[in-house]
Order: C-alpha cells, then structure tokens, then sequence
C-alpha cells in the first residue's frame, strides 16, 4: 500500500523538531497525524480523496492540523480515546476505535494496534508489513516515558508486541523510517531490541540508586543519570518517577507518593 510521509515543523521536544504525517492508501485515503499545515501537506490533502483522519495520540505535536483538514475534507475523525481526541483538537470524532478495529482505504485495509505507554491512548496502525508507530519507537535516541501519564508497564508490553509481529517497515511520528532492509539505519528489529534494552538499563540504574540509599525522585535523578541534564531534567525527572511507579507496582521499591518517599522493599 502507497504511503506518503510529510515531515512537518512544530513545537515538540523531539530532537527533530518536526512531526512525521501520512497519507495511507487511496481514494480514499487515511491521513495519520496532521500535526500543522504546510504547502506540502495542503497540497497533498487538496489532490486525494481523504476519507478518515486519525492519530496515534493526542499529544499537541501530533494533532495541530487535525480541526482545520476535518472541515475541509468529508473525512470520518476517528479516536482511541473520544474525550481526549475532542479535548485536544477542539472537534468530536465521529468513531471510536481499538484493538482489532479496521479503517478501510480504497487500497486495503488498515489494522488498528493497542500500543500504550508514551500516552494513555496511543495506537499503532499497520498495514502490508508495515506500522505507523508514532512516538511508540524512534530509530535513534529514545522516547520520553513520563509519569504521570508514562507507563513504563505498558511501553514495554507495546514493544515486545511490535518485535513479536516483526514488521518489515516501522514509520515513527518523528524522523527515519526503520526498514528490515536496515541500510544506513537500523531495522525496525534492531530498535525495538535496541529500546527495550535501553529501558532496562534505565531501570536497574534506578534500582541501583535506590538500594544505594536515595529516598526521593531527584536524589534518583542525580544518581542514575550520568549526562549532563540541561534543558531535559524535566523530562528525565518524570522518566524516573515513572520508573519508580512500575517497580513499585512490581513489589521491588516501596513508594509513597503523597509525601515523595521512596525505599528499599
């Protein structure tokens, strides 16, 4: 099934500073993540029969354009979450969707995966051995799982699933493609593994710092971390504490969250 990607500029922590959108299938076609207007896009949207707009989450870096392309197409809003998708784009979506759920194109069909973690109501759409994964995996670098919406429980279920499926092709919300071809970028595989692994080394680092002795979230921070954190501590304070969460859930740290303790089991 065709697929065209548009990288669009927005505001986003993401290192790329853009966010991937893709017009899947034609006439009619599924646009997936419109996350701001450009010629590019507009041109796209203008020159294709668009018949369902969706995206993988509700984040503001994915979702900026989804209002204004909704009135100008005849296009079904489709949501994982209904509450969310109208909170954040400002328009009622007119179908729910899930696990299992299909979103025809005049091209085939395209599956519907559940793949929480990075948000409460993330999803993954595949298609011919390919998956638009959104901020599910990145071919470089990492994605930010932050409580309190973060669950680390989750993201890590969501990538073991995908490496379980193992596409031939992984589209991330932000930069490169991941191709089982690999080439000059790892395959879709390879980041999965590559993610997963670095999950755990975040988290028995985490661990490590805890049964060293720290008993709150920045004292964890300090010590897990090893890089130098400007511009980011918010985002790797949160990761922590999500880590916290998941091994407190696990059995493995105690954690009181309402006076900010954390101990040994």
């Amino acid at each position: 099934m065709h697929v065209e990607r548009v990288s669009v500029p927005v505001e986003t922590r993401a290192p790329t500073g853009a966010t991937n959108a893709y017009l899947v299938g034609e006439s009619p076609a599924l646009l997936v993540d419109p996350a701001g207007r450009t010629a590019e896009l507009d041109s796209l949207v203008a020159n294709h029969d668009i018949g369902a707009i969706a995206v993988t989450h509700t984040h503001p870096d994915h979702v900026g354009a989804v209002a204004e392309y909704a009135a100008e197409t005849d296009a079904d809003l489709l949501a994982r979450r209904p509450d969310r998708f109208a909170d954040a784009t400002g328009v009622e979506p007119d179908q729910e969707i899930s696990e299992g759920s299909e979103i025809h194109t005049g091209s085939g069909p395209v599956s519907v995966l559940d793949t929480q973690g990075h948000a409460s109501d993330h999803v993954a759409f595949e298609f011919d051995g390919t998956v638009i994964c959104g901020d599910l995996a990145v071919a470089e670098g990492s994605v930010v799982v932050g409580a309190p919406e973060g669950d680390l429980r989750a993201y890590l279920t969501s990538l073991r699933r995908l490496w379980a499926r193992d596409p031939d092709r992984l589209l991330p919300g932000h930069g490169p493609a991941m191709t089982a071809e690999g080439g000059a970028g790892p395959t879709p595989r390879e980041s999965l593994e590559r993610l997963i692994a670095h999950r755990l080394r975040r988290e028995r680092a985490v661990l490590a710092a805890i049964q060293g002795g720290a008993t709150d979230i920045d004292a964890v921070l300090d010590a897990a971390y090893e890089k130098d954190l400007t511009g980011v501590r918010d985002l790797a304070r949160a990761t922590v504490l999500a880590h916290v969460e998941k091994l407190a859930v696990e059995g493995k740290v105690g954690w009181e969250p309402e006076h900010g303790r954390i101990g040994r089991a």
